[in-house]
């Protein structure tokens, strides 16, 4: 029962969505064709195949949905990155099939990845691209850029932890029972629980911060229409993959096996010295949700030549400061243009 009440609710929000998006807070996306497609999800590519120009292969976290990388003109990476010239695809999660779907990181870290780098690389005669991601989407990122250092030129991880133990969620996943009796309840576990229980285990962050950002927002039309942009992507819940969240919640929170290079994935040793490229990272020293100590590993441990870091300062419309570094206006002022300079310098 408690089950079937959460994935209710995942519902009855994504009705409130569309409710916003009939209110003209609908994501303004831009055309995306699809270049193939897995049990996991869908590649996207926002421009027509071509060759010479470096290749960015965007790694969303497979928590709600993918278009909050190119939420509205402004608000946009997709569109950042394709004014610079880059070449753009984004890894499209899907709903997992089924009630009760077991894939887990080799599907998401590993075997989906691998296809699309090969797909990318059929269509731009590119052997590797950078690889960018965000929150769990750049550990996912991370962990393949450490089995296939080859396919990748360049790593860019937007508050994605490494190693695992320093934030409020972190915390919480230590206090609380083995992932697989959540699994065991859900099935695939709903967004809703998710919502929860990130509320639960950092109040301030998931209870405290919209509201405030609202009020934050209410002298400018401009982050007014943005916070509810966003509030519109938040209620686009998707659940996780039953196998995925027992994995990540066991095998990286808990257990913190990548950052100790312990993470097996498909019968491979996924050890963040295997991780050579460059790296651009960006990390919110406010953050409680992923602390800068979750990100240092990127420096210390891995074998990488060259570690940019950016700190993330903030913005107003945003409605939690996690996911500004997307759309916030002072992440495209500062951020962005930055890390597509690094891009297109690279060697």
């Amino acid at each position: 029962m408690v089950g079937l009440l959460f994935h209710l609710a995942d519902q009855a929000r994504r009705q409130q969505g569309l409710l916003l998006h009939r209110l003209g807070l609908g994501p303004q996306s831009r055309p995306a064709r699809t270049v193939q497609t897995c049990d996991a999800g869908r590649l996207l590519a926002y421009q027509p195949a071509r060759r010479g120009a470096p290749s960015v292969l965007i790694v969303p976290a497979p928590i709600k949905t993918a278009y909050i990388w190119d939420l509205a003109p402004g608000a946009s990476v997709v569109e950042r990155c394709i004014e610079a010239g880059l070449q753009v695809y984004l890894m499209a999660w899907r709903r997992p099939a089924g009630a009760d779907a077991w894939m887990g990181l080799a599907e998401y870290a590993d075997q989906a990845l691998a296809a699309s780098v090969e797909a990318i690389g059929a269509e731009t005669g590119e052997e590797s691209v950078f690889l960018a991601g965000h929150s769990l989407g750049g550990t996912l990122a991370a962990i393949f850029a450490s089995l296939h250092a080859r396919s990748v030129r360049g790593l860019i991880v937007l508050e994605a932890p490494m190693a695992f133990g320093a934030g409020t969620m972190d915390m919480a996943v230590a206090r609380s029972p083995h992932a697989s009796t959540v699994g065991a309840v859900f099935g695939n576990v709903p967004g809703s629980f998710i919502d929860c229980a990130s509320a639960a285990a950092d109040p301030p962050t998931y209870i405290a911060q919209p509201p405030l950002d609202w009020l934050g927002s209410l002298s400018s039309p401009h982050a007014q229409r943005l916070h509810w942009q966003v509030r519109r992507w938040s209620l686009d819940e998707t659940p996780l993959p039953r196998q995925l969240y027992e994995e990540v919640q066991e095998l990286l929170y808990r257990e913190n096996r990548f950052a100790k290079g312990e993470l097996d994935v498909a019968g491979r040793r996924a050890d963040p010295r295997a991780i050579d490229m460059p790296i651009f990272m960006v990390v919110d020293a406010r953050s409680t949700v992923v602390p800068p100590a979750s990100m240092e590993a990127y420096r210390s441990g891995t074998a990488s030549p060259d570690v940019q870091v950016l700190d993330y300062g903030g913005d107003a419309g945003v409605v939690l400061q996690h996911v500004g570094v997307l759309v916030g206006p002072n992440a495209h002022a500062s951020i962005w243009p930055r890390v597509v300079r690094w891009m297109l310098a690279a060697p």
